[in-house]
């Protein structure tokens, strides 16, 4: 029996990296899957791949009203969701005498807006005993240098975990986060072409010594969606090969 057949899986920013990985991994777990994407190219390509009954809405989830048809669309094919993983979000570097106003309301308008919204209009349609899972960093617990802005994002996801854990107790709606590493997805490929010797300077950052793979953070999400582990909640799962435990 697939764990999640027929379920009906929300994921945001499921174009690429990690996002399709676990888009894919649910897909072939046999459950209806939506994702979203700002580029319609990629998008479709996506969910090509993905294969299944996968649907892909173009939309920003910063857009209020993008949010409103991903739903609308889901309320009319489906009339429920029992999985949301608020996955979308975006990385700009600024040392701190370099922030404006501009790159702050762009982070945190993606990050963190984002996934209020994504979450708060997936709500009328959750089942009980439904999952939220909020995609966090390894940032949000330390001092990255020029990273201070999204660092913060990925703190403050942290505590929008903990909150919703209690507001949603009663409806049985589990929430947690979701916290990698060094993951070998597209933007990283980017960095590190553009940085030579990082990728070195990660891998000796890492305990295990290594990238992780997108498939490796896909597989946590499953299980943190999934009743293998029904007495989790509020937690902030790391997967990110030790960095931050040793």
């Amino acid at each position: 029996m697939k764990r999640f057949k027929d379920k009906v899986v929300v994921i945001t920013g499921g174009s690429d990296g990690i996002g399709l990985a676990t888009a894919k991994a649910f897909a072939a777990e046999g459950a209806h899957v939506y994702v979203t994407g700002r580029r319609k190219e990629r998008l479709d390509a996506a969910v090509n791949e993905i294969g299944g009954a996968t649907v892909g809405i173009q939309g920003d989830v910063s857009n209020l009203s993008d949010l409103d048809r991903l739903y609308e669309r889901i309320q009319r094919d489906h009339g429920r969701v029992d999985v949301v993983f608020a996955n979308a979000g975006i990385s700009e570097t600024a040392a701190l005498g370099e922030i404006d106003e501009r790159h702050f309301d762009r982070v945190f308008s993606t990050n963190v807006k984002g996934m209020v919204f994504s979450v708060q209009k997936a709500l009328p349609l959750m089942t009980r005993g439904g999952t939220v899972i909020l995609a966090g960093s390894v940032s949000g617990s330390k001092g990255l240098p020029g990273l201070s802005v999204y660092n913060a994002t990925k703190a403050a996801i942290r505590s929008l975990a903990r909150t919703w854990t209690t507001d949603l107790k009663s409806r049985g709606i589990r929430v947690n986060v979701i916290s990698p590493g060094m993951i070998e997805t597209p933007a990283m490929q980017t960095y590190l072409q553009n940085n030579v010797g990082a990728e070195d300077v990660l891998k000796q950052m890492t305990p295990l010594g290594r990238l992780g793979q997108a498939e490796d953070i896909a597989n946590a999400v499953l299980f943190l969606a999934s009743n293998e582990s029904s007495f989790v909640a509020g937690a902030e799962f790391f997967v990110d090969g030790g960095v931050l435990a040793v």
